[in-house]
């Protein structure tokens, strides 16, 4: 049904069962609450399954070491193969151009659908002082690129302080292009561990 997505109750992640998954509408609006709460920022995945048909899954994220690469100009780059996605660019939300001072969190559908126009065609956007946003083709991909944009970040920042803020070899188009085929086909077997750490079956 593309103008529904699931998403859990307001519960920490690693609290979620099935029973705690619920309905929503493209608008966030749980179809059927069941005096369940939804989480605050919704609307970032509705909005962005609203602007972007293709995606199938949204993840949001507050990684630590993405963090900074909302706070400065160096834009995040692609360093290696599984981080390829990243070489189209990777787009900064800052929430303070439409809203002004805000409790920078993503807590209606004008905010959502702002998220969305800024992320547009990418894989990944940043989110000012905030964290990120990953979308995928499925959910394994989206998780894939969620946690490889972290990884990324970490490398990446490692370059700049082992370069001594020389230029940095990271991967070009054509190389990103290559290699990101190759991932959209193998993330499978990073999902198929990460499913057996949580417990998942």
């Amino acid at each position: 049904e593309p103008e529904r997505f699931f998403m859990s109750r307001s519960l920490a992640p690693a609290l979620v069962t099935a029973d705690d998954i619920m309905e929503f509408t493209l608008d966030s609006v749980a179809c059927e609450d069941k005096g369940r709460a939804g989480f605050l920022e919704r609307f970032i995945h509705g909005q962005i399954f609203k602007a972007r048909p293709d995606v199938m899954s949204v993840v949001h994220s507050h990684s630590p070491s993405v963090i900074p690469f909302s706070l400065v100009a160096t834009p995040m780059r692609a360093m290696f193969h599984n981080a390829a996605f990243l070489s189209e660019g990777v787009p900064v939300f800052d929430i303070s151009k439409d809203f002004g001072a805000t409790d920078m969190l993503v807590g209606n559908n004008d905010k959502g659908a702002a998220l969305a126009k800024c992320l547009a065609h990418h894989p990944v956007a940043l989110m000012r002082a905030h964290g990120s946003v990953a979308v995928g083709p499925s959910l394994p991909m989206a998780v894939f690129r969620a946690v490889y944009t972290e990884v990324n970040a970490r490398v990446q920042t490692s370059a700049i302080l082992v370069g001594g803020g020389g230029p940095i070899a990271g991967l070009n188009a054509q190389e990103a292009d290559l290699a990101d085929a190759v991932n959209l086909g193998a993330g499978s077997r990073a999902w198929d561990l990460w499913k057996k750490r949580v417990g998942a079956v």
